[in-house]
């Protein structure tokens, strides 16, 4: 006996566009709930990665009429190892906003201020390197003249969430849901001022870092992992936002989430989370959820 077929898909019947506004609204609701939903790669399957940024840019837009800013961007897979896992395989970029950001608090602090997790659907725990923008760059600088337009450098967690069950999504569902992107937590700054440009950018290459859960190490990551490292991500997105007909480039004051150093681990209430980073001098500060 055939099984019904979903609406709009019966034999002979021509499926109607995508409505980018339904999509970004429903997209929003769904991560505003912390609600999971049918990818929509698999209702539309003629989206393409053009109409994905094109309902980010809606999306964006929702966002920021509720009162909502953006700070920046996170550019989402830029980690190679895992691309496998997630079948995906090319960076992608979402916004950050002043609503998804907050400072670590001092170690002794984190477990009386824990970060709440019934707030993202299926989440988990990236450590990733932060960069802060001073002057805006552009596509044709190298590393060493693109940290030049860089303000501060920070070690940070990006908590990421699927709204899709079991994190299975193809790369514009990924778009779509702003990047995966669910919070940003910010250790210290270090200001880019401070060293030489030559230690830095050398130094941002060739770092590692372990990711602890209660005190125990899941995981090393390698600055490498991230497209050579976290200025080579960052030139990378630079050159997508150049192509990009919908969204704007990056600009002065605009942080920069530069993508996961480890693979991306599920998060429990209860736990806590911290790193260890080797060969550069950035401090980290552990978290914890509630």
């Amino acid at each position: 006996m055939a099984l019904p077929q979903p609406a709009g898909m019966m034999r002979g019947m021509t499926l109607a566009p995508p409505d980018h506004e339904a999509i970004a609204a429903e997209a929003l609701e769904a991560m505003d709930g912390a609600r999971q939903i049918v990818p929509f790669s698999a209702r539309y399957p003629g989206l393409t990665l053009g109409d994905a940024y094109r309902i980010l840019a809606r999306l964006c837009e929702l966002r920021t009429a509720r009162g909502e800013r953006v700070i920046g961007r996170k550019i989402g897979f830029t980690n190679r190892t895992i691309w496998a896992e997630y079948g995906v395989y090319a960076p992608m970029w979402g916004f950050v906003f002043d609503a998804t950001v907050r400072d670590l608090p001092p170690p002794r602090q984190a477990a009386q201020h824990p970060l709440t997790l019934a707030l993202f659907a299926e989440p988990r725990i990236e450590p990733e390197i932060v960069f802060r923008l001073a002057a805006a760059p552009s596509p044709d600088m190298d590393e060493t003249v693109l940290f030049g337009c860089i303000d501060w450098v920070a070690q940070g967690f990006e908590i990421v969430q699927s709204v899709f069950p079991g994190w299975k999504f193809a790369p514009v569902d990924t778009v779509i849901a702003n990047g995966l992107h669910g919070a940003l937590l910010l250790a210290p700054r270090h200001p880019a001022g401070f060293g030489s440009t030559t230690d830095w950018v050398s130094n941002l290459a060739c770092f590692e870092i372990d990711l602890l859960r209660d005190g125990t190490v899941v995981d090393r990551g390698h600055a490498a992992n991230v497209l050579d490292g976290p200025l080579s991500a960052l030139r990378h997105l630079v050159g997508l936002l150049a192509r990009d007909p919908v969204n704007s480039p990056l600009a002065p004051g605009d942080i920069v989430t530069t993508g996961t150093l480890t693979r991306a681990f599920p998060i429990s209430p209860g736990e806590s989370w911290g790193t260890r980073l080797h060969g550069i001098e950035l401090g980290g500060r552990p978290v914890w959820f509630a």
